[in-house]
């Protein structure tokens, strides 16, 4: 995922923000789509070893990459930020691993219609075994893993918004002792090619639905061709009363990760349970002011 807006501990909301003067080497281990070949969409899963060995990396964090820039662009490097979407591992010689799962994109330009390839998506997408690039960061870390043991946790994503959220299931499930809090995660897609780590070759979160504190749900347009929204209503207003109780816990942490269409979209469905507009903002702002309400997107 990219270029990424962190409401909550860290507002950092612009890509000039974010200091670049420390970089690092990375050097391709390999380069997996894992999107099936009937989507429409290129996702790719690169493993990057980088040539820092003390690469002082935390769950729930993001690199930028610095892809060259084209000429008319006035800047050698163009930045983009991606969430690590696996805990970071050492290689069998010892530098350490890193994970980014990158989804080939292309823009329209609202004027002329003309679509363009996306600098930072397609220079990653291309690159091969082998090939080094200019990593920068880390940076942030939205998405924490609460003091209390038994806190609930919400997980809403979208795309290559699961990213974040593959690392932390895994992390908490894995190295978190004695975590008791219940975990219900929201992925929405167009369709279920697009599920990334959830469908039938790649399906990373089997691996906890024997967890008793462990739902997934999905989220699917129902006409995808058509270009319907996803239907979050189905997935998450089916389970209204639970999370409107839930929400209502001291302990209970939503974090949301993904486009950034999906806010009005969620608003929403959110404000249909709530019962109106004016009464879901509230709540929500209560939730943010005491971080509880986290939003991640590009």
């Amino acid at each position: 995922m990219t270029e990424p807006t962190a409401l909550g501990n860290e507002a950092v909301h612009h890509l000039h923000d974010y200091n670049i003067d420390v970089r690092h080497t990375a050097t391709v281990v390999s380069s997996e789509r894992i999107t099936p070949t009937g989507s429409d969409a290129e996702v790719r899963e690169l493993v990057l070893e980088i040539d820092l060995p003390d690469f002082d990396y935390r769950v729930g964090q993001s690199v930028g990459v610095l892809a060259p820039a084209p000429p008319d662009f006035g800047a050698e490097h163009h930045l983009r930020l991606y969430s690590v979407a696996d805990l970071p591992e050492r290689g069998p010689t010892g530098p350490p691993r890193i994970v980014l799962c990158v989804r080939r994109c292309t823009y329209t330009d609202s004027y002329s219609g003309e679509e363009y390839p996306g600098v930072a998506s397609n220079y990653l997408c291309d690159l091969a075994p082998g090939d080094t690039l200019t990593l920068t960061g880390p940076y942030g870390l939205p998405f924490a893993v609460p003091d209390e043991l038994d806190a609930n946790l919400v997980l809403i994503g979208t795309g290559t918004g699961i990213a974040p959220f593959r690392a932390l299931v895994k992390h908490i499930y894995r190295d978190v002792d004695g975590w008791t809090g219940r975990v219900l995660l929201f992925y929405g897609a167009k369709s279920g090619l697009e599920l990334l780590y959830m469908n039938d070759a790649r399906d990373d979160f089997s691996q906890y639905y024997d967890e008793e504190t462990f739902e997934a749900f999905r989220a699917l347009s129902p006409r995808p061709h058509w270009g319907d929204p996803i239907a979050w209503d189905d997935a998450i207003a089916e389970r209204g009363s639970e999370l409107l109780e839930m929400l209502g816990q001291p302990k209970t942490y939503v974090y949301v990760a993904g486009l950034e269409k999906m806010r009005p979209e969620l608003d929403a469905v959110f404000a249909g349970l709530a019962g109106s507009a004016a009464k879901w903002q509230r709540r929500k702002a209560e939730l943010m002011a005491g971080e509880r309400w986290v939003e991640l997107l590009y």
